[in-house]
């Protein structure tokens, strides 16, 4: 009713820079987390990289937005087929790159989902006290797929993609339930992580001087607080990342339909250009 009255609650710069927040993945919680005890602060490309875009989308995205209202574009795939005339076969080919990239990248999303819900409801789970099982050494029970949490998480997901997602395929539709609830999961994601810094930082330790003083003195991580040490913490390694964000938040499937497909008004980029890397920082 909202929007029939052209009153969206969507349709705002701010829920707009928090839907782009969808790019903070299961990487966020666990992929950062683990570079960082293996890398140090090279975790810190994967959010320098998009804030550096941030500052070009004033005339990159701005631009994008146009194209695709101006040709009636649903895809990433239809985008690029469109930069040379409309070509069919380009535009499945980008399809199928498309969906061979991205399914590693759904079961990591998975498996992540998949194993928080199971370390929380059954902590004996968790790794250094894993049940084995005598027909394996994977250090985990095998059981059968319908009893595997991570099939029935894929089966919400692709009901929730159906209903509010692929319902209609039209550049002109907007599906308001899926972008406040994406903007509603970033406000959730960024509430959770303050909490947790908060106790590790002031509960656990005294402070970040604390924390970077215990590191420094640690005969084995005080290497992360260097740069250039090894070869996957090196200058070169640095670029790489950065570069590789860079085109991530660009055009990452997900990214371009929230940044280009969801756009309600071209204003919004002004704010998104901050608030998006200020939600990162």
């Amino acid at each position: 009713m909202r929007k029939l009255k052209g009153k969206s609650i969507v349709a705002n710069p701010y829920i707009y820079a928090l839907t782009l927040a969808v790019y903070c993945s299961s990487w966020t919680y666990y992929g950062s987390v683990g570079e960082v005890t293996n890398s140090g602060f090279k975790f810190i490309t994967i959010y320098i990289g998009p804030t550096l875009t941030a500052f070009a989308w004033g005339f990159i995205l701005r631009k994008m937005i146009r194209i695709t209202r101006e040709n009636n574009i649903t895809s990433l795939a239809d985008f690029i087929s469109s930069r040379y005339g409309k070509c069919s076969y380009l535009g499945a080919l980008v399809t199928i790159f498309a969906i061979i990239g991205i399914m590693p990248y759904i079961a990591l999303q998975l498996k992540s989902i998949s194993t928080t819900f199971e370390l929380l409801a059954h902590p004996e789970l968790r790794p250094g006290l894993q049940v084995f099982a005598t027909s394996t050494t994977t250090g985990y029970l095998e059981h059968p797929f319908y009893l595997d949490t991570a099939f029935y998480i894929s089966l919400v997901l692709a009901l929730f993609g159906a209903l509010f997602g692929a319902r209609h395929l039209d550049a002109s539709e907007k599906h308001e339930g899926m972008v406040a609830a994406i903007a509603l999961e970033s406000v959730v994601k960024l509430i959770a992580f303050f909490i947790v810094g908060l106790f590790v930082t002031y509960g656990i330790f005294d402070g970040f001087k604390d924390i970077l003083t215990q590191i420094a003195d640690h005969e084995i991580y005080k290497k992360l607080l260097l740069i250039n040490t090894s070869p996957n913490n090196c200058y070169q390694s640095w670029f790489t990342m950065i570069i590789l964000s860079m085109a991530a938040i660009m055009f990452l499937p997900r990214q371009f339909h929230m940044a280009v497909i969801e756009n309600q008004r071209e204003e919004h980029i002004k704010k998104a250009m901050y608030l998006f890397p200020l939600y990162l920082f």
